[in-house]
């Protein structure tokens, strides 16, 4: 499956791009028992937080069951079509990501953040930015409205943290969300087996959850082969590590 000049242009210009029916139900249906099962084993109250930073039902995170939902389906094709065929280094676990329904009234409105930042309780070592190309996620429950749990997004904010970075250097990072004028957040809505890409760079979170049901997602961090070497440069240059988007940055730039 490759994307077509519309969508990487899109991609270009918010920062993501949801592409539906991109997982089968029967490998929905099998991830949802996976975790459901594991659900039913209990969940040790005193790890919750560190779950919902983390990942739920860490035991199955490596199964089949949850990274074929990546390696097994057209998202795989999907993710090179932006980065490359045969750039993105191999995936071997996911992201269990649950939103539980809360009882906030009116829900407090979501946080924007980017991934790698250091907090007590999601493993990333203080003193680091674990940064990585490109986050791609797998819905395994429908969306229907705002509020619901829903992975949200600031659209274009890849190129205003591009900007920022360029003036205040990469590392910057280290010292908290950069201060810039955010647009009005998009709560992410579709359907199971909808798959989302987003770039490192863009602002996102997930809202509060205020339905009456659980919201399921796998989350899968996908970096570059070469991103070791160039972790830094990938944050001021924000399509360094894309290689299937070089003609739609050159046509974007040539018509400014």
């Amino acid at each position: 499956m490759e994307l077509t000049w519309m969508q990487k242009e899109r991609f270009y210009r918010d920062g993501y791009l949801l592409t539906p029916g991109v997982v089968p139900q029967v490998m929905v249906d099998a991830a949802l028992r996976a975790i459901n099962h594991s659900l039913g084993e209990g969940l040790p109250a005193e790890q919750i937080i560190t779950m919902r930073s983390q990942s739920y039902c860490k035991e199955i995170q490596n199964t089949p069951v949850i990274a074929d939902l990546y390696n097994k389906t057209p998202a795989l094709a999907l993710a090179e079509s932006l980065v490359g065929a045969g750039k993105i280094k191999p995936v071997e676990a996911g992201q269990i990501a649950l939103r539980f329904p809360s009882l906030s009234d009116p829900p407090s409105p979501p946080r924007p953040h980017l991934d790698g930042m250091y907090t007590p309780t999601n493993g990333v070592p203080e003193g680091t930015i674990q940064n990585f190309t490109m986050l791609l996620g797998v819905l395994l429950s429908d969306l229907r409205a705002p509020y619901a749990g829903n992975f949200t997004v600031w659209p274009g904010t890849h190129h205003q943290y591009e900007r920022y970075f360029q003036e205040h250097s990469p590392q910057s990072l280290l010292n908290g969300m950069p201060l810039i004028d955010l647009p009005e957040p998009t709560f992410i809505t579709g359907n199971a087996g909808d798959v989302v890409l987003v770039h490192y760079e863009l602002a996102h979170a997930a809202s509060l959850n205020v339905s009456p049901h659980v919201r399921y997602a796998i989350f899968f961090r996908l970096t570059h082969c070469d991103h070791s070497a160039q972790k830094w440069e990938s944050m001021t240059d924000i399509w360094l590590e894309y290689e299937g988007m070089r003609e739609v940055v050159a046509a974007a730039l040539a018509r400014r």
